[in-house]
């Protein structure tokens, strides 16, 4: 009996060390949603693309509205999720708090690089070096020397994005002009593609043949109208090339995909600290593909791939907007 005893007692750690090995990744989508083809669903590819190649499985949650950040956050790390991943700036303020409370749990945020916690990995982008690749791309396409930015929320990580783009284009034909619009001041302006489908046909109204949606769900309007208005769009974050062939003129790809499968590949090991994914890690880029092939030129193509091996070398630098919240290229 004493020996039954002790084989179970030992089972039953054993288990329990497995399970706290093996704990389940979660992640958390921001507003929008997972299936928004932008943002979200580049960090939800990145989830599928660990777990087809592990064979493990994931927590995940879908917000609804601003007032879940934090309940849905504690809720992840109570089941014992590790790590618990979260996609968005917005979830940084609610971490901050949350964090310090579960000290085993190892958190990742993405589009964060402010908070400074031992058990907290960030992962920030180098969104204004891609977004000076598609600029001068935007440039270069453009036949009335006029074209578009259409942001989601107005915040500085946004312009971040808007002041590459102008750099960019401003780099390929000093003379061009650029029209720049936000969708809104709060959250919901990653979901309006309404909203985005207004902007675009309001720019086109003033001459932008080429518009870039830096905006999450509210940018699949944006695409959506540049293709029936007969101008280019340019997507962002997931490759939208697909969207509207032929008329998505590239992607701004910014790697979310893999920041997430690398937090669940890491998992309970995940180092804390920031990542920067810059253009030489790949962390940033454009997309080239059989739906726009036929919209980007040999030469094109030659002096984007040009400029990238500079950004690359250091020969070029591209301004942050968020270093100093100003633009060299554009008035926001």
């Amino acid at each position: 009996m004493t020996l039954m005893k002790h084989l179970a007692g030992a089972a039953a750690t054993l288990a329990l060390t497995a399970g706290a090995a093996l704990a389940d990744p979660a992640i958390i989508f921001d507003l929008g949603g997972k299936f928004d083809k932008s943002f979200n669903e580049a960090a939800f590819n990145g989830a599928e693309r660990w777990k087809a190649e592990t064979g493990g499985t994931y927590k995940e949650l879908e917000m609804q509205d601003e007032a879940q950040r934090e309940q849905a956050l504690r809720r992840l790390a109570e089941a014992g999720s590790n790590p618990v991943v979260m996609t968005g700036f917005a979830f940084g303020d609610v971490l901050s708090k949350v964090a310090p409370d579960f000290p085993d749990t190892k958190f990742a945020i993405i589009d964060v690089d402010w908070l400074d916690m031992p058990n907290v990995t960030q992962v920030a982008f180098t969104e204004h070096e891609g977004s000076y690749l598609v600029g001068m791309m935007a440039a270069l396409a453009s036949k009335t020397g006029t074209v578009g930015f259409i942001g989601g929320m107005d915040i500085p990580l946004i312009r971040r994005f808007g002041c590459g783009y102008a750099q960019g284009v401003k780099a390929a034909n000093p003379d061009a002009n650029i029209v720049l619009n936000m969708t809104g001041t709060t959250p919901s302006a990653w979901n309006d593609p309404v909203k985005g489908s207004e902007l675009a046909k309001g720019q086109k109204a003033q001459g932008a043949d080429v518009i870039y949606a830096a905006a999450g769900g509210t940018g699949v309007g944006v695409l959506q109208a540049a293709a029936d208005e007969g101008i280019l769009s340019i997507g962002v974050d997931s490759n939208q090339n697909y969207l509207h062939p032929g008329s998505v003129l590239t992607s701004m790809l910014k790697r979310v995909d893999n920041a997430v499968y690398d937090a669940f590949k890491a998992g309970a090991d995940l180092t804390p600290g920031v990542t920067v994914m810059d253009l030489k890690a790949g962390g940033v880029g454009y997309a080239m593909d059989e739906n726009n092939a036929a919209l980007v030129s040999a030469e094109m193509k030659a002096a984007v791939d040009a400029a990238a091996e500079k950004i690359m070398s250091g020969e070029i630098v591209v301004h942050n907007y968020t270093t100093d919240n100003t633009c060299p290229a554009a008035t926001f």
